[in-house]
């Protein structure tokens, strides 16, 4: 069989050398290169990086209509874009979902859970369809989320769980039918990321963790605009950890607070 990865984000990163340890990768399919950052350098995706550094051949194609795909299944993992249907009717399509499917089908997966304040997830691997995230399950693994953890500890251990599966899937190709009530995740906005302090300690919390470490929550400390990385509750409420003043690099809330009386 041979097998193509299409993966582009942080989350495709870390799983494409994990698959590729137990399967031969032919290539891996990614988003173009794009300005990045400040200085608006062109800047390889994750995944670019990681399949550079492993000897896989990378395929970049702009547009997706047309690419001769020549592969016989296509892993998907946070590619980052729809995949025309002439492309899925040419190969068996898999998708990693970090998620219980049906429930948190969609762009942010991991950190509606958490925002939501579930202590149980997990990671599908389906068969793709033209429907977001709707395709039928090949298999899946649970595990619980802890109270402080965040969102890079629940999508390293959904990585961590990926290969087995895949590779379950690839040999049986047996699927059944997702069940259950579904819920969206929808795409993470600048309204996600705002804390307003007059809402209760958990709902604080879990929004912290839910956007670390890849994005972030924002609010004010001692009047000035941060972004808070990590806390926790303590016995007397939300404990600030870790922030990030504006313009800073990231720091405990002592550093924070000894930088504002010096």
């Amino acid at each position: 069989m041979k097998l193509a990865v299409a993966a582009t984000g942080t989350f495709g990163a870390n799983i494409l050398p994990k698959i590729a340890a137990r399967l031969p990768v032919d290539y891996l399919l990614t988003r173009p290169d794009r300005p990045k950052g400040r200085g608006r350098r062109l800047a390889a995706p994750p995944a670019k990086d990681v399949a550079e550094d492993l000897g896989i051949a990378v395929q970049q194609p702009e547009r997706l209509a047309g690419f001769d795909l020549d592969a016989d299944a296509v892993l998907l993992v946070d590619y980052g874009a729809l995949i025309p249907t002439e492309l899925l009717e040419q190969a068996l399509w898999l998708n990693v979902h970090p998620s219980l499917l049906p429930r948190w089908r969609g762009a942010a997966p991991v950190e509606r859970a958490i925002m939501a304040g579930d202590n149980q997830t997990g990671v599908s691997v389906i068969r793709l369809v033209e429907e977001l995230d709707a395709g039928p399950v090949g298999a899946v693994s649970e595990f619980p989320i802890g109270p402080d953890d965040d969102a890079g500890v629940v999508y390293d251990r959904a990585a961590g769980l990926a290969p087995d599966l895949v590779e379950q899937v690839l040999a049986s190709q047996e699927f059944r039918p997702q069940d259950g009530e579904v819920t969206y995740a929808d795409k993470i906005g600048p309204e996600d990321r705002v804390l307003d302090w007059s809402r209760p300690t958990e709902e604080l919390h879990d929004r912290i963790r839910a956007l670390s470490p890849y994005i972030g929550a924002r609010g004010e400390l001692h009047g000035r605009p941060v972004i808070v990385w990590r806390s926790r509750l303590g016995d007397d409420g939300l404990e600030i950890l870790e922030v990030q003043p504006e313009g800073g690099r990231r720091m405990t809330l002592d550093e924070f607070e000894r930088g504002l009386r010096s």
